[in-house]
């Protein structure tokens, strides 16, 4: 099973010095502007999460995405059961669902692709790619995060953050104005991770789910989890000073459930295949 390999950190590649023409950002991924980070499923500060996406099927949010450039969008696949492009809308810079806001930008999609071997029923290869109908211009509020190589490691036990609209608890909508929401999760290797699953406690699902293409986050006692997310929405951590897109909000058991960490697309796994369809 792939573990989360202790020590070697991520890497940025090919680092980029930018001048800081106004406004005052530049296009390299993985900034952000706002600096507070509070711990455990609350209110995010607006521009803190530039990358987040919301994905909307007919005009209604469904799930999560992360901007990875101008016109590409990373999300899960499981969100796409309708491969329609008309039916879908992304947005960009939200903070605030419920209130219009000047920073965001909204696009019609133009192409869906979901993996090839993505499966329903055990949620191997959960992602999927969205092209916007033009590009965007980038914004303290709409910037892109990076994307890690398929060699990037990050150990076990570091602390990352999920970001989203999604419920805040079992059954519990986010209340208006649905302000996006963050909860930060540690890092969980693959095998212990399996080791929790195997439990046979509320929402058993068998022997080792946790396969070569998934992480996990979330704490063994639970109350924290990607229930604070969304579906398709990014699970990010913090690298030689940049934002890293490491995972995918994919599945887990109920919310923030003892023994049951959230269950991620690892997205180092998928890198080759990203590189291949966006330009």
């Amino acid at each position: 099973d792939f573990k989360l390999q202790s020590g070697a950190g991520l890497r940025a590649r090919t680092p980029r010095f930018y001048s800081y023409p106004s406004p005052p950002f530049s296009p390299a991924c993985g900034q952000s502007m706002a600096t507070s980070r509070i711990v455990g499923g609350q209110n995010a500060q607006n521009g803190e999460w530039p990358w987040q996406a919301s994905i909307r099927y007919r005009g209604s949010h469904i799930c999560g995405g992360s901007l990875i450039t101008e016109q590409w969008v990373v999300s899960a696949a499981h969100c796409f059961n309708c491969l329609d492009p008309s039916d879908y809308s992304i947005s960009l810079g939200e903070f605030q669902l419920d209130i219009q806001s000047a920073n965001a930008f909204t696009s019609a999609v133009s192409q869906i692709i979901v993996h090839s071997n993505y499966s329903p029923n055990t949620f191997a290869s959960d992602i999927a790619l969205v092209l916007l109908k033009k590009p965007l211009r980038y914004t303290t509020y709409i910037l892109p995060v990076c994307l890690p190589d398929w060699s990037d490691f990050i150990a076990s036990g570091t602390q990352c953050w999920v970001t989203g609209w999604g419920t805040i608890l079992k059954n519990e909508n986010l209340p208006p104005p649905r302000t996006l929401q963050e909860v930060q999760v540690s890092l969980m290797d693959a095998q212990m991770c399996n080791d929790l699953y195997s439990k046979p406690i509320l929402g058993f699902t068998g022997s080792r789910p946790i396969k070569d293409d998934m992480l996990c986050a979330g704490y063994t006692e639970g109350g924290k989890d990607a229930c604070q997310g969304d579906s398709g929405g990014p699970l990010v951590c913090f690298q030689t000073d940049l934002w890293f897109l490491i995972g995918i909000v994919s599945w887990g058991v109920d919310c923030g459930l003892a023994y049951r960490p959230g269950v991620y697309t690892r997205v180092s796994a998928y890198s080759d295949w990203i590189q291949k369809i966006k330009p």
